[in-house]
Parts: C-alpha cells; structure tokens; sequence
C-alpha cells in the first residue's frame, strides 16, 4: 500500500551572504539534489527555483531566481524551504515510521513507533513503551502500518 505524502521540510534560510541576494541554507535533508541547480522548493513566500548553490563549511550558499539583493535576502531570513518526497524505493521516509506497529522476527508486536530520535550510527525508532530500535534492523515496511525487525537478542530486555 502506498501513501502519498504531502511536502516535506528540507531546509532553512539561514541569513544573507553578500550583496547580489546570495543566501545560506541550513540543509535539513540528506538529499544534496535538494539544492542542485533547478529545484524548485516551496517556501510561505512562494516558489524559489535553486540558480546557483555550494557547499560551505556545514551549510550551503544558494543563489535563488526571486532574491536578487542583500536587502531581499534579508527579508527571506528564516524561510522554511519544502519539496514533495523524493520516489526512492530503498529509503525509509520518517514519516512512514510514525503509528506504525513494530513486529520482530517471531512475529512479536514490540509497541507502536511514536517518535524517531537522531544517532550518529543509525536513527532510533521510539516505541510507545520506551524501546528504541535502531533503523537498521528494520527488514520491511508497510508505511504507517507495520514495521519488522529483525533484532539482536536482548533487545527488548
């Protein structure tokens, strides 16, 4: 079963870099095309299309078609930029993880997913009773459904 999901928030306008409308984004996604030359991304203001864009230090400097000043890129301060959800088959979307009952390999129901937490390693799926699993153990999902694991022993001990 497939769900469509609606757009999703890949980033932020942090300030303005320069005189000629040059912004810095705090890239929230792994998704560097994101930012490639062309994207559109959706913000409250409307429609920005990427002109120009590299990689500086932890975030990026973006040229986009609508700011053309420093005096425009400061009025675009804190801009959430979104995008609809890129086809990619073999990535775990988040927001396919939330409600999603979690089985492990013996067909166990171990609690229902109600967050998702960062780690360096591996992103932790939160259950409802407190358990954290690793998203590397997941071996399939039925989006917003049923989540399987297959986990190392003690786990949820």
């Amino acid at each position: 079963m497939t769900r469509e999901r609606s757009t999703l928030e890949v980033g932020r306008i942090v300030k303005a870099h320069g005189l000629r409308g040059q912004v810095l984004v705090d890239l929230w996604s792994d998704r560097r095309e994101r930012l490639a030359v062309g994207s559109t991304l959706d913000t409250a203001k409307g429609p920005v299309t990427v002109v120009a864009s590299a990689a500086h230090q932890e975030r990026f400097l973006v040229t986009f078609d609508v700011i053309d000043s420093r005096e425009s890129a400061d009025r675009w301060r804190g801009v959430v930029l979104s995008a609809a959800p890129i086809d990619d088959e073999s990535v775990i979307w988040i927001d396919q993880l939330f409600g999603a009952e979690v089985f492990d390999a013996q067909g166990v129901r171990r609690g229902v997913v109600v967050d998702v937490e960062a780690n360096p390693a591996s992103d932790l799926m939160v259950l409802d009773g407190g358990a954290l699993v690793p998203l590397t153990f997941v071996v399939s999902l039925d989006a917003n459904v049923r989540v399987d694991v297959s986990t190392p022993p003690g786990l949820f001990e």
